[in-house]
């Protein structure tokens, strides 16, 4: 894809000196777990961005590894179980469940079990959802008080018109996300989402870089990185930033090191524009957005329970850890 009248700002720059040193510290997290600190960068030293690789993230690591490819293998409960957990998208939600109910699958649902858990954890004061997106209350559909009883009575909707035989039927990644967005409360960021969740499992297998659906931080991030974006879609920039990857790295005399093999894909470009909007408020506090957003809420925190890095089957970026660390990261220093 050619888009000749694209003009980039120091942004663009910054778009890909962040991908690079968010990798670098990636990696650097694996080789040096309990190092105080893993980058120079003041900036990623003190606030909390995800990883260049959306599959790299601690959330989808659970739920590739804990969620998709742990439990029935029927096509049936694993669409279950990756709805479920991604309504909440937090993994202590998910455990929690787990604690109180044992196994966790649509043979053995029951709405009030479910019910009575989450509601608890509420009274507790404990959230049972994730910051990382809103989740619309789905109050207009089902006409509950409480978000998350609404949220139930959409996966049950789903369960009950047997959604996945029509997602493992689809031709195209684009229709699995329309299926998704004609369910109560699925916008396309989230119908999105939710897709590239499911194309993890072995329910379907699209490439990532079939079509992408810019989230609100990435569109900010796009419009940062570029000063004539009006009447060119976000998108088409996403897919132009994806497939000349290779070039804009060279163009700037940058090394990124790549997931084993596996390139940036449009789902990691996406993120990664969301992310560099987030890093230009500190980085380029000149540049303004629209919004007001002048600081990045989130700080980073430690997590000292280590991960596991797995990726699905299907990728073919299964590796020797130890061998990995041993004879690559040490390059990156």
């Amino acid at each position: 894809m050619a888009i000749p009248s694209l003009r980039h700002t120091e942004v663009f720059d910054t778009f890909w000196t962040f991908a690079v040193k968010r990798q670098e510290l990636f990696f650097k997290r694996i080789e040096f777990p309990l190092a105080e600190s893993w980058t120079d960068d003041p900036i990623l030293k003190k606030h909390k961005f995800t990883n260049a690789y959306r599959a790299a993230d601690r959330v989808s690591q659970y739920l590739i590894r804990n969620v998709i490819y742990s439990g029935n293998d029927s096509p049936e409960e694993v669409f279950f179980r990756i709805i479920l957990f991604k309504l909440f998208n937090k993994i202590e939600t998910w455990e929690l469940l787990i604690r109180q109910l044992g196994n966790i699958s649509w043979e053995e649902y029951s709405f009030s079990r479910f019910d009575s858990v989450l509601s608890t954890a509420m009274g507790r004061g404990e959230r049972i959802y994730s910051a990382a997106y809103i989740m619309a209350s789905g109050r207009s559909a089902f006409g509950h008080e409480k978000k998350h009883q609404n949220h139930l009575r959409l996966i049950e909707k789903m369960m009950e018109e047997e959604l996945y035989l029509k997602i493992c039927d689809a031709k195209s990644f684009v229709t699995v996300f329309n299926l998704l967005k004609s369910e109560p409360g699925l916008g396309d960021f989230l119908a999105y989402q939710f897709a590239i969740d499911l194309n993890y499992s072995e329910l379907i297998d699209f490439s990532e870089n079939d079509f992408v659906v810019p989230g609100p931080g990435a569109l900010r991030g796009v419009r940062k990185a570029f000063s004539n974006t009006a009447s060119i879609d976000a998108g088409d920039i996403i897919k132009y930033t994806t497939e000349h990857q290779e070039k804009f790295l060279e163009e700037r005399n940058l090394k990124f090191q790549n997931l084993w093999g596996r390139q940036l894909h449009l789902i990691d470009v996406q993120n990664l524009f969301c992310e560099v909007d987030k890093y230009s408020r500190v980085y380029h506090p000149e540049i303004n957005c629209k919004d007001g957003r002048k600081r990045i809420k989130q700080k980073f925190k430690p997590n000292s329970n280590p991960i596991t890095y797995w990726f699905p089957p299907k990728w073919g970026v299964e590796i020797n850890m130890d061998e990995y660390v041993s004879s690559h990261c040490a390059t990156l220093f």
